[in-house]
């Protein structure tokens, strides 16, 4: 359950620094008021009711157009600042006496020590499997 846990969160927390050093835009096409398409990558669809602009210079009747876009920028956290500059007295502390322990930590793992290479096995007095009368095949 711990390991689970472990792995949940770790997965949680490389999620958020991902997210927060992202930068995305959300493009949003309206007509009228009602929101036709929105992208997030790209630009967004539009209705194909846009006022085209007139042929001609010195046209002065022009009508408001319908639809509008919106643009909304989310920008990311460009820098991640890790100061290592200042390390206090407590946390040099921690890190010698953990990395002691690490290192310390699998030293005589290498001799497989069993219990049972001293003790004999038990004396056969009767063979089982001929009394049960079960045979493998």
């Amino acid at each position: 359950m711990k390991k689970i846990f472990h792995k949940i969160m770790s997965f949680a927390m490389a999620t958020v620094v991902l997210l927060s050093t992202m930068s995305f835009t959300v493009d949003m096409h309206y007509c009228g008021n009602t929101l036709v398409d929105t992208s997030i990558f790209q630009k967004a669809k539009t209705c194909g009711m846009e006022m085209e602009k007139p042929s001609t210079e010195g046209c002065s009747i022009t009508k408001k157009n319908c639809c509008s876009d919106k643009l909304i920028v989310i920008d990311g956290q460009n820098e991640l600042q890790l100061k290592v500059d200042k390390v206090s007295f407590e946390q040099q502390v921690f890190l010698a006496t953990f990395v002691y322990t690490f290192i310390n930590l699998f030293e005589g793992l290498e001799n497989n020590v069993s219990s049972f290479e001293e003790y004999k096995p038990p004396l056969v007095i009767r063979q089982l499997y001929k009394i049960d009368e079960t045979y493998l095949i």
